[in-house]
């Protein structure tokens, strides 16, 4: 067989229930819900295959899991647990094939060189990743393994089928292969760029494959489009590198931080996170940015530049004067974030307030409050008053592109 891929694609099924069910062997074939936290009638993150199954799927409340799936468990979310199987998985991995990039919790890439770009043979090494991970790691995680000339069509591979699928698209067999597909069900496409599509007379995926390739470009506004398009053909397209350009926090109020001091000392934790957070990646920060979310739907926000920075002292202080400028009833979830990162080495501070300042300074005792903490545990030393409700995994949530280190869950 002539066809050649050049990458593999793996995504471990129902993740977050999985490792529950790996935790607890005896939930394993039982319907699992897994909760965004402890709080009455709260959202599932995720659901076990048992559970999808009865309809229960991520943003399903408890109560309407439990009217769809009746003797569905609930557990709550344990990020650190994860991360800790997140990282056993790339090693099991690395065992059959390097990992190349990973882009979320559950999702990596492989590149496949040589004579593991023949088919037959990168469908066995997609069967010997999958049978390393149930072996190394824990039955209960599995993957679906998708294999293509380009990541985009790896990754759609990926999810013709779960749990525990392996898929190859080729040109050779498309448009046809994924012509059942929404446009939205594609790696990419949003609900707004559906809509963006339909409007533009594009109703369907074989109608968005035969498009010319200009015709992309002008239907997003940007070359993206035209990229798209020809990495879906198989083409080989070189995507420029993503700059990391902010640092952020976020946490829903709930019990007694939800009050305006409540809300005051949250927003100042998830800042102190940032910034320790800024300093262990080696970023210095020009601006700050401070959001609201109301419960009446508002969305109000200070932000502004600022020297370019490290100490969370300061850092604390511009946050304290964005605070008064806002309304402070009602508030139901608080953002703050840090952006305009450079590499230290890539900034200059004032000459009378160093950027970095000596040992002495207040980076310096910044650094020092870091290291007491990750050593003894956290809030060790606090940079002020604590929120009156504690929150598990403050900081050191898993995000979408984001996968906290072992100091996220100790500062």
């Amino acid at each position: 067989m002539s066809a050649r891929v050049s990458t593999l694609f793996f995504d471990m099924n129902s993740f977050y229930a999985s490792v529950a069910q790996a935790e607890e062997p005896a939930l394993m074939g039982r319907p699992v819900g897994v909760l965004t936290g402890e709080g009455p009638n709260t959202a599932c993150i995720a659901a076990s295959i048992e559970a999808k199954r009865c309809g229960v799927g991520m943003g399903t409340r408890q109560d309407e899991a439990r009217a769809l799936c009746p003797g569905i468990v609930f557990r709550p979310v344990k990020h650190d647990i994860c991360v800790r199987y997140h990282h056993a998985i790339l090693r099991a991995v690395d065992t059959v094939l390097p990992v190349h990039r990973v882009f979320s919790i559950d999702e990596c890439s492989c590149l496949l060189m040589g004579s593991q770009q023949e088919l037959p043979k990168a469908v066995e090494i997609g069967r010997a990743l999958q049978a390393a991970v149930l072996a190394q790691v824990n039955p209960a995680l599995r993957c679906s393994v998708g294999l293509g000339p380009t990541r985009l069509l790896a990754k759609l591979a990926a999810g013709l089928e779960k749990p525990g699928g392996l898929h190859w698209l080729m040109p050779e067999i498309l448009p046809q292969r994924i012509a059942h597909l929404g446009l939205d069900d594609l790696p990419g496409i949003s609900s707004r760029m559906r809509d963006r599509l339909l409007a533009a007379g594009v109703p369907d995926v074989r109608a968005l494959y035969g498009l010319d390739p200009k015709r992309a470009r002008a239907i997003w506004g940007s070359v993206t489009g035209e990229r798209f398009l020809r990495e879906l053909r198989g083409e080989v397209v070189i995507w420029p590198e993503t700059q990391r350009s902010m640092i952020g926090h976020g946490q829903v109020l709930a019990g007694s931080n939800a009050t305006p001091e409540g809300a005051r000392l949250v927003a100042r934790r998830l800042l102190v996170k940032a910034a320790a957070r800024l300093r262990r990646e080696g970023f210095v920060a020009r601006s700050l940015h401070l959001s609201l979310r109301l419960r009446d739907g508002g969305n109000p926000g200070a932000d502004g530049q600022i020297r370019a920075t490290q100490n969370t002292f300061f850092l604390l202080e511009t946050l304290d004067r964005y605070w008064a400028k806002l309304p402070q009833v009602r508030i139901k979830a608080v953002n703050v974030s840090l952006g305009g990162l450079l590499p230290l080495g890539q900034a200059t501070g004032d000459l009378f307030d160093a950027l970095v300042a000596p040992e002495d300074g207040p980076v310096g005792l910044c650094r020092a409050i870091d290291r007491l903490n990750l050593r003894y545990g956290q809030n060790t030393v606090r940079f002020g008053e604590l929120p009156p409700q504690y929150v598990a995994y403050t900081g050191a949530k898993i995000a979408f592109g984001r996968i906290p280190v072992a100091e996220d869950f100790l500062e």
